[in-house]
């Protein structure tokens, strides 16, 4: 008899119906198995890592009285397709645009930006975002976890009444704080100064005066004092900018009428645009722009660079904002 044919037929008598090959290189396979798997996997990861490297180069926030915040960041590309994951998925007025200015085009899919930046080195994003910021009663709280250093410019009458962080620098902008947060988690609690018109509940009195002044207070002071510091630290270069104004014969803009004479081709609603500007002494910034049209950034944005290709206005950047000027050396198209 073949001995061969005992255990085949010990296996096919088996009530689990199962099969078992014995295999002389088992041991080597169950070793190198995963070090092949583990190197297509390094693979696999290097690749979009190079295609998709960027560097930030700067970040700025800009906190809006409606709970809103505006994005503005600069950052440094080396691929043609660019993606970049946003700070949350509740975005308004996305615009990517290019070192010089061009609009470039993309998708949005939830928190995802896919931007197709050609041959750009360096882009520009901004978009307006509702994630960051949350509202109890009446303080609201910023919170956001950085990925790099940034800049943050709280709202026009607003006081900070609490944070978890210490930031780099601190200033007072008019009625605007200026601070500049390091990487990490932040959380900044903040109320608005506004008066009250209204007559206060009985309720309501109870909260004001002592636990808002217990919050405020202390607060307050600090503010003040490093308002006072940074205004002593902007004296002297404050002085020098003064003389330098005095010194220089002052240059009035262009009058609407003569723009539009020389720019018969303007559109109608470019030219309530130059208006605007005029009466505002020549220079505007791009946000009061779209406050008094009622325009979003993509739109306002599109309507300045229109005139700035025209010859009519330049654009400049004032405190981390766009500034949109009158040109006063406006020529006739040939």
């Amino acid at each position: 008899m073949n001995p061969q044919i005992v255990p085949i037929h010990r296996i096919e008598s088996r009530e689990d119906g199962m099969l078992f090959v014995r295999t002389d290189g088992i041991i080597d396979t169950m070793v190198n198995a995963p070090l092949i798997v583990a190197g297509l996997l390094v693979v696999a990861l290097t690749i979009p890592l190079q295609t998709t490297f960027a560097t930030t180069r700067t970040l700025d926030l800009i906190l809006n009285s409606d709970g809103s915040t505006n994005i503005s960041s600069q950052i440094d590309v080396d691929s043609s397709n660019y993606e970049l994951r946003l700070f949350g998925p509740s975005v308004d007025n996305f615009v990517a645009t290019g070192d010089d200015g061009t609009i470039l085009s993309g998708d949005i899919i939830d928190d995802k930006a896919t931007i197709e930046t050609g041959d750009y080195s360096s882009i520009t994003i901004n978009y307006d975002i509702h994630d960051l910021i949350s509202k109890e009663g009446r303080v609201w709280t910023f919170s956001f976890d950085s990925p790099t250093r940034y800049s943050l410019l709280m709202p026009e009458n607003s006081v900070i009444v609490g944070m978890n962080i210490l930031p780099d620098n601190m200033e007072q902008l008019d009625s605007q704080i200026k601070l500049e947060i390091p990487t990490g988690p932040a959380q900044i609690d903040y109320i608005f100064s506004t008066p009250i018109e209204t007559p206060i509940s009985s309720s309501e009195s109870s909260f004001d005066p002592v636990t808002v002044g217990l919050i405020v207070g202390p607060i307050a002071a600090a503010a003040i004092a490093s308002v006072i510091v940074a205004k002593k630290r902007q004296s002297k270069p404050q002085l020098q900018t003064d003389v330098i104004q005095i010194s220089k014969p002052k240059i009035d803009s262009l009058n609407p009428e003569t723009i539009f004479n020389l720019r018969p081709e303007m559109r109608e609603d470019d030219k309530e645009i130059v208006k605007f500007i005029s009466k505002n002494g020549g220079e505007v910034f791009e946000s009061d722009l779209r406050k008094k049209f009622l325009q979003p950034r993509t739109t306002m944005w599109r309507a300045v660079k229109r005139l700035e290709r025209l010859g009519v206005v330049e654009i400049y950047k004032k405190d981390l904002l766009n500034m949109v000027k009158l040109r006063n050396d406006l020529e006739e198209e040939n």
